[in-house]
């Protein structure tokens, strides 16, 4: 069984490695290690050690504290953010999001608020 942690971790690297156009086995060979060690990371299976972790966050361009964000003390909110965050449609639209320029996207933005009836303050 996976501890919470670990698996919030392996999500955050999946997600980001997602989010920025990387494969398992190119974010492997980046650090030095085979693919399938990216794969029980990203499954939590297996724990990612502080030094592979510094690796990793050098590897898809974020701070090691951005694998805990979203992390709190029994959170199952939190959790279930993070299954959203996981499934691929998600993750294929926010990366098609961050591809359209600037400008474009704050109007994108505001037409989706819209469709879905939904405003957050800017």
């Amino acid at each position: 069984m996976t501890h919470l942690v670990d698996s919030h971790v392996g999500q955050k690297i999946r997600q980001r490695r997602w989010m920025v156009g990387m494969t398992q086995q190119q974010l492997a060979e980046a650090v030095g290690i085979k693919f399938q060690q990216i794969q029980k990371y990203e499954t939590g299976m297996n724990r990612v050690s502080a030094s592979r972790l510094w690796d990793i966050s050098r590897a898809l361009g974020v701070s090691a504290s951005f694998f805990f964000e979203g992390l709190s003390e029994g959170s199952e909110e939190a959790h279930a953010d993070d299954q959203v965050m996981q499934q691929k449609e998600t993750l294929d639209l926010l990366r098609s999001y961050y591809a359209i320029p600037e400008g474009q996207r704050k109007r994108f933005l505001h037409l989706a608020q819209s469709l879905g009836d939904f405003s957050v303050a800017s």
